[in-house]
């Protein structure tokens, strides 16, 4: 039980995420800040986590043995998946943005042959997730469908294809950089590699962002700053430290992944609490729930055809 609120605990804090990301977005703020600044922020909190651990050094070794490898994964992994996150929430609200990235356990099961072969696992797509892809498909459309009637056609078309783009890097650059890795670096230590190796694609994003849409606000500063504490440091702790208390158990462990379902939740409920939003129609609640179920479903099915883990291989946003 106490993993189980652990694990929701987690959930509320990435599901700031979104909140703030639309709540950014609406205030004007550039969209291009959003994301950037996320990642600069992370970086000292990062080198601080992992200095007080003494392993510092070996995040350097690691990727001057393979620069190249490390800043295109990183950039995938990171630059592809949060940037277009960031942008489609100036086109839909934070809870439907959180709910349509869950596209990404649709999209890490099509990866598979892809992502392993190189990796001398068996290269196919697991059929057992397309029964429950499409209970989350079904969900995200009807979803999305109450939200094509609202606002004009191209704001749908620019909140869902760059949420696309970014549910398919989120688990392709995460896992080519596991494997790039090879279990010599922890999860932080890893967090912090690619943080740095990413930062071409973040510096090169903020020129364009203060050429075209001018400096952040003080106001903005501090919003992403709380995005990048919140989600980026407080909730993968927490996540990943309830994913460790039960490794050795599969149902618990199913149930505490599953537990990242309340982001979309928290995420609906932070928004109409925090940023006055009009409460969805019976549409969109039944696509909720399909998502919400087609997730613990997913977890639950994964965990029973798996030895336990040694840790969990995701890191989150």
């Amino acid at each position: 039980m106490k993993e189980i609120l652990i694990g929701l605990s987690s959930a509320l804090f990435f599901s700031v995420t979104f909140i703030l990301n639309r709540s950014m977005g609406l205030d004007g703020g550039s969209w291009i800040w959003s994301a950037s600044l996320r990642f600069f922020f992370m970086l000292p909190i990062l080198f601080i986590i992992v200095g007080c651990q003494k392993r510092i050094g070996p995040v350097f070794i690691h990727i001057k043995k393979q620069p190249v490898a490390w800043c295109v994964w990183s950039t995938v992994g990171f630059g592809l998946f949060y940037a277009p996150l960031t942008f489609a929430s100036s086109y839909g609200p934070g809870w439907l943005v959180a709910a349509t990235f869950q596209l990404t356990i649709i999209a890490g099961s099509l990866l598979v042959p892809f992502i392993n072969a190189k990796a001398g696992d068996n290269p196919t797509i697991p059929l057992s997730s397309i029964g429950i892809s499409s209970i989350i498909l079904i969900g995200i459309f009807c979803m999305q469908l109450e939200h094509a009637f609202s606002v004009p056609v191209t704001d749908v078309v620019l909140c869902v294809l760059p949420l696309v783009l970014s549910a398919f890097a989120y688990p392709l650059g995460n896992r080519k950089m596991i494997q790039l890795v090879n279990g010599d670096l922890n999860t932080f230590q890893r967090m912090l590699g690619m943080t740095i190796a990413s930062l071409p694609f973040w510096v090169v994003l903020s020129i364009y962002g203060a050429l075209k849409d001018g400096m952040p606000s003080t106001q903005q500063l501090g919003q992403t700053f709380i995005v990048a504490l919140s989600s980026g440091i407080i909730a993968t702790v927490l996540f990943f430290y309830a994913t460790e208390q039960v490794k050795h158990d599969n149902h618990k462990l199913a149930a505490v992944e599953a537990t990242q379902s309340g982001e979309v939740v928290f995420a609906l409920l932070g928004e109409l609490l925090l940023l006055h939003a009009p409460l969805p129609k019976l549409l969109s609640f039944i696509g909720m729930a399909l998502v919400i179920i087609g997730m613990v479903v997913h977890s639950s099915s994964t965990r029973t055809q798996v030895k336990p883990a040694k840790h969990s291989s995701q890191s989150h946003y």
